[in-house]
């Protein structure tokens, strides 16, 4: 076991010395101690500065060999040199802002943490695979730090093949082999293969383990025998297929995620060409959808889900159901099926409050779709692809009922498949596995533009106002917080300061927003709005024809919104991780630059809501910053 104060740094994306890098293999050729070589003994030693005898073990010769090859440094003025007690001479780099600017990998193997200082965008993709993203820091260009933790979760969903691709993987970009890291890491990559679900050449639906003790002492200790409705042998079991969901959530909340390979149902064949071609990412995520058959496209908003949806569609080529949150979003997407694909009008039907047309592709809001009297609507078809649009409200009991569809193939779309129930995992037992790409990957390739976003801190300006929080209790008290009246004040001079920008102010009490959008001269949009006149404010505001829109949590999500370039949250739901991306993602496009500004009163309990709202952004890659409002 490798002690978490053993930090073990190394550069430039390509590894350690123990992981394969041979950065002082030669044996010792004095012309091949260049200066990156000298950089790289520098961090492999993890010390500032090096003697001649260090330098040789680094790399591989000897101390006079390793002396000699320095002094020549030194001549070139590479590095430099000071004579100290301990020994005659110590080397360092000449220019302690270059190394400032490398790469740096740090780490900590009990912990299961890495730390990476200014990764490339080699190294962040090379993590994604199997680490998740835990915090991202520094302000400016060149001050990017990120930390990676490596779950349960990223290894039961790394995509590879074999233990030895992912293993391979590790060992590329981590600085070191850790014996401890990598047994458990293969110790979890065992545990996520041994159930799997599998169709019986009659027919009927089984449960395999891969051993007797686990099928005895995990799946039939969790399910009763009206899921397992009968043992066919000590590790086989036949399974309702009714309760197909179920069995996935018992076994993944066991530890023991599994693996659905089942005969999906192919559905009635429907002819669908896309006519826009895929980004080498979302050709990438199709790809990956198709070999398993299940899946979650998560990544940011502007990034091209729907579209990478339709590619999809298409190779799957049956009759599809697509369940939307609401009748917005089903306007939508038979905006973008008719726009990037050859189906016509009379191939699409939308069924919700205002219109039920079933066709070869229906679109249907999750609420209409849960009712009892609409449950013909699974049944009136054969449907082949099931996509759940803004996936996360898929693990509400109101929605469950949908997700019962587990003999198709199932397509998750979500930006932010975060619940504040902390149910989210159900996402994946339910739809099938994330399947994404870095948001820090996508800012960079310029795919979509990362926003800038600023917390401000606005003090109290009316005692009548202040008096009334100090008075209140619990959510009064966060109420009376978030109607700070100074806070109109900022939306107006953050408005006139970006008076060019489109703009849209988020609210989530109806009062304050009814008071700024007086304050601003301009339209409140609330779900008391009727539905006609929130289609053409939303329209007028897409074309440029107006510039400013108060928005309540409708305009949170399910609405197409994607020009918007000045966000100005002035009151948050609690903290909701999912609103505050969702509401920055309101500014995300390929082109252009985008501002969120989030507002909180100083003092009050809307500084820790602000601050977890941004936090989650933040694990995204997106800058942060901080500013109190004099």
């Amino acid at each position: 076991m490798t002690d978490d104060g053993d930090e073990s740094p190394a550069g430039d994306g390509r590894g350690g010395l123990d992981a394969g890098d041979d950065a002082g293999s030669a044996g010792g050729d004095d012309a091949d101690l260049t200066i990156d070589r000298f950089y790289d003994a520098v961090e492999a030693a993890g010390r500032p500065v090096l003697t001649a005898s260090q330098v040789g073990r680094e790399t591989d010769r000897t101390q006079a060999e390793a002396r000699d090859r320095l002094d020549a440094l030194k001549a070139e003025g590479a590095v430099e040199r000071v004579d100290v007690e301990s020994d005659p001479v110590v080397y360092y780099p000449s220019s302690w802002g270059d190394l400032a600017e490398r790469e740096r990998v740090v780490m900590f193997p009990t912990r299961r943490q890495i730390v990476v200082d200014q990764p490339t965008q080699y190294t962040r993709a090379m993590l994604a695979d199997f680490a998740h993203l835990v915090d991202s820091t520094g302000t400016d260009p060149g001050t990017r730090g990120y930390l990676y933790e490596i779950r349960q979760e990223d290894i039961w969903a790394a995509p590879f093949e074999e233990f030895s691709q992912l293993l391979a993987r590790m060992r590329s970009v981590l600085p070191r082999r850790s014996p401890h890291l990598e047994e458990w890491v293969e110790n979890q990559w065992k545990r996520a293969r041994q159930f799997r679900l599998r169709t019986h050449e009659d027919g009927y639906v089984v449960l395999e383990a891969d051993r007797e003790e686990l099928m005895g002492n995990v799946a039939r200790q969790k399910l009763d025998e009206t899921v397992l409705q009968a043992d066919l042998s000590d590790t086989e079991s036949w399974v309702n297929e009714r309760e197909i969901g179920r069995v996935k959530r018992v076994l993944y909340e066991a530890g023991y995620p599994v693996i659905d390979e089942r005969d999906l149902e192919s559905g009635d064949p429907l002819d669908a060409t896309l006519e826009t071609e895929l980004r080498a990412y979302q050709a990438d995520w199709v790809d990956r959808f198709t070999e398993q058959r299940a899946g979650v496209f998560v990544a940011p908003p502007g990034s091209g889900k729907t579209v990478a949806a339709l590619g999809v569609l298409e190779g799957v080529g049956s009759e599809t159901l697509i369940l939307v949150p609401s009748r917005e979003l089903a306007g939508q997407w038979r905006t973008e099926l008719l726009a990037h694909t050859d189906l016509d009008e009379s191939q699409i039907g939308e069924y919700h409050g205002g219109e039920k047309e079933i066709a070869p592709v229906t679109i249907a809001t999750y609420q209409t779709a849960g009712m009892d009297r609409h449950r013909s609507l699974f049944d009136s078809r054969e449907w082949g692809l099931i996509v759940y649009d803004e996936v996360q409200h898929v693990p509400a009991d109101v929605y469950r009922r949908s997700a019962d569809l587990q003999s198709k193939h199932r397509l998750g779309l979500s930006a932010t498949p975060v619940r504040e129930d902390d149910r989210e995992e159900e996402i994946f037992t339910l739809i099938g596995p994330p399947i994404g790409t870095d948001w820090g990957a996508l800012f960079d390739a310029g795919f979509v533009q990362e926003p800038e976003v600023e917390i401000r801190y606005v003090p109290w300006r009316d005692e009548e106002a202040e008096n009334e929080w100090a008075n209140a209790d619990g959510r009064e008290r966060h109420m009376a917080a978030a109607r700070n009246p100074a806070k109109a004040d900022e939306v107006r001079r953050l408005r006139e300061r970006h008076g060019d920008a489109k703009a849209l102010v988020f609210v989530d009490y109806l009062d304050q927003g009814e008071a700024l959008a007086a304050a601003l001269g301009v339209p409140f949009v609330s779900g008391e709005t009727r539905h006609h006149v929130r289609e053409r404010l939303f329209e007028e505001f897409r074309h440029g024809e107006r510039r400013t829109l108060v928005v309540s949590r409708i305009a949170d999500e399910g609405i197409d919104l994607p020009n918007a370039e000045l966000a100005i949250v002035a009151s948050g739901l609690g903290g909701s991780r999912r609103q505050g991306a969702q509401r920055a993602g309101r500014t995300m496009r390929p082109t252009g630059s985008a501002l969120v500004y989030v507002l909180a009163t100083r003092g009050t309990s809307e500084e820790d809501f602000a601050q977890r709202q941004m936090n989650h952004l933040a694990e995204k890659g997106i800058r942060v910053n901080e500013r109190t409002v004099e």
